[in-house]
């Protein structure tokens, strides 16, 4: 490694320590999301799957707090860290396929300062650990291509399986696979080989932990993840909500340079043949599925986590190697703008879901997920329940029980009343608990709670509660008592996707 290349280097990772280092401390003070307390709740009782997701997301914070305990940090750390092996993944792929430090650079670079890098493993879902996982699924194809050896599929394999282990979205991979083998002629002798399904077992043993918890339960998960594919009604209008979302969260400076890298390797044939289609076979593949799934229902931004290791990859090649004319302009002005930009989207976003400030204390996406206001809520639902002498807090929402556990005292016994399937790895309730005084939590509802009344001889108004970012109010919470059971106070009916 030359001089000036070895310079490219240690400033990629200087500047990468210091945007995961951001990142931690945006992390330490942001309440965490409803979706966070919930998988937070999973952390506590591994298992090899869940009603929603593979468990993934659980071993990633499990992790988290074993380093930092149960806060706000220790939820997220691990997850934040995990972009720093990402980045070493993208960096050797991009080098591998296209050539030399600068575009290796660049590729480490702008998918940290995405909004779906920056901000999706700060927040921890499944597609955190997705997004990790898809970027060695890359490298490691890539690393077939250069050396030949089909060891390397063994590595494709453990990729791939931990991808699967993140979000049933991965299962994708296989197709991209083996359409990149049939396109590329040099290629195909891999499917007489061995090695490519030998990847194949390594991928399905890792994952085969899920496949047998989902035999356990119904196969409950399967049905409610894969059942989503299925067309019922045509509302196009979906489609309108992805480039805007995606502009977003691939920050608009990184999504022109994308949006020119894709098109410089279809109709500039910039790259060699096998690292174009590599790059277009795991983008197009899992992109047009959302396009189609969008003909129906809306698609999550954040769904499309795993084809960002190839769409910056090829904006690292647009704005490095095409010979633009006359774009070249506009490609400078993005490649030098990107990372300021998408900084300064971070830290806007940050505060804003921390104060408020910028929409002038008014409602914005933000104000539902994130739980500002949640700690001083818990310690007055907290002196509540000690007065009342109940034992027990109800939910009727999962993201409600999860920041009720969160932020009530350790131990506090919190349960969500419906649903039960989301809380099937936990251990059963002693039944004292729900024997005598119990609490309910739930937003405030002009016709009450009907369901309780039935559950319960005695149902009764204590207090109305206000969870509240700055002067705006977000949600007004009544909270119950609950007294006489009259049965069993947890339903526990199974979910449509396994009646």
């Amino acid at each position: 490694m030359g001089g000036a290349d070895a310079r490219i280097v240690r400033n990629t990772a200087l500047v990468i320590v210091a945007l995961v280092g951001l990142r931690l401390v945006a992390a330490a003070f942001t309440p965490i999301t409803f979706d966070e307390a919930y998988y937070w709740m999973w952390s506590k009782n591994l298992a090899g799957g869940y009603y929603d997701h593979p468990p993934m997301v659980a071993y990633v914070i499990r992790a988290g707090t074993m380093i930092a305990g149960d806060t706000e940090l220790g939820v997220r750390v691990f997850s934040i860290l995990l972009a720093l092996p990402m980045s070493y993944a993208i960096y050797r792929s991009a080098a591998i396929l296209f050539g030399g430090a600068r575009v290796a650079a660049t590729s480490a670079i702008l998918l940290n300062v995405t909004m779906m890098a920056s901000v999706g493993t700060l927040i921890v879902t499944p597609d955190a650990p997705l997004l990790v996982a898809s970027s060695f699924v890359l490298f490691f194809l890539a690393k077939v291509l250069e050396t030949g050896r089909g060891a390397w599929w063994l590595a494709v394999g453990a990729a791939v399986g931990a991808a699967l282990l993140s979000k049933y979205t991965a299962m994708f991979f296989g197709a991209a696979i083996l359409i990149w083998l049939a396109a590329v002629p040099k290629l195909r002798r891999w499917f007489l080989s061995p090695w490519p399904y030998l990847g194949g077992l390594v991928a399905f043993a890792l994952f085969s932990p899920v496949i047998l918890w989902n035999a356990d339960h119904q196969w409950v998960s399967f049905v409610k993840q894969l059942g989503r594919a299925k067309i019922e009604d045509f509302r196009p209008i979906f489609i309108a909500e992805l480039i805007p979302t995606q502009i977003a969260f691939a920050t608009p400076l990184v999504f022109i340079l994308g949006a020119m890298g894709l098109h410089a390797l279809t109709w500039r044939r910039a790259g060699a043949l096998a690292s174009r289609v590599l790059i277009e076979t795991l983008f197009w593949t899992i992109v047009v599925y959302f396009v189609w799934h969008s003909l129906h229902a809306r698609v999550e931004a954040n769904w499309f986590a795993p084809v960002y290791p190839p769409f910056i990859v090829a904006a690292a090649a647009a704005a490095n190697l095409v010979p633009w004319q006359p774009q070249r302009r506009l490609a400078d002005f993005c490649l030098r703008w990107a990372a300021p930009v998408g900084i300064v989207m971070f830290a806007a976003l940050i505060a804003q879901a921390n104060t408020g400030w910028l929409s002038g204390y008014r409602r914005d996406a933000t104000v539902r997920s994130v739980g500002v206001g949640w700690r001083e809520l818990a310690a007055e639902i907290e002196a509540v329940r000690a007065r009342s002498g109940a034992t027990c807090v109800l939910a009727q929402d999962y993201g409600t029980t999860g920041w009720l556990a969160f932020y009530l005292p350790r131990g506090t016994c919190v349960l969500q009343q419906n649903q039960r399937i989301r809380w099937v790895n936990m251990p059963e309730p002693d039944p004292k608990l729900l024997a005598g005084k119990v609490i309910s939590v739930d937003e405030l509802r002009p016709d009450g709670h009907t369901a309780l009344d039935e559950l319960f001889a005695k149902v009764t108004q204590i207090a109305q509660l206000q969870r509240k970012r700055g002067p705006l109010v977000i949600e007004t919470y009544g909270i119950d008592l609950l007294e006489g059971a009259k049965g069993d106070v947890l339903d526990r009916s199974p979910p449509p996707e396994a009646r």
